[in-house]
């Protein structure tokens, strides 16, 4: 993926707002994919869903604006 507002961001970016950690999956960052769909989970039951959209709204956030390292 080549970066910040590539295709591959704006795909992953769609992934991870239907399933947190999705997205950074399609980016090849599983340990970010793992963290944020067990945070997603954890919030999503905890507060029946109240605050779920906020994590998955982040982890959007972060699929989308990710650089790879040069």
């Amino acid at each position: 993926m080549a970066g910040q507002g590539s295709t591959g961001n704006v795909i992953a970016a769609v992934c991870s707002f239907f399933i947190p950690g999705l997205g950074q999956l399609v980016q090849g960052r599983v340990i970010a994919a793992i963290v944020h769909f067990v945070i997603g989970l954890v919030v999503w039951i905890v507060t029946f869903g109240f605050f779920g959209w906020v994590v998955n709204l982040l982890s959007t956030l972060d699929a989308a604006l990710w650089k790879p390292k040069a």
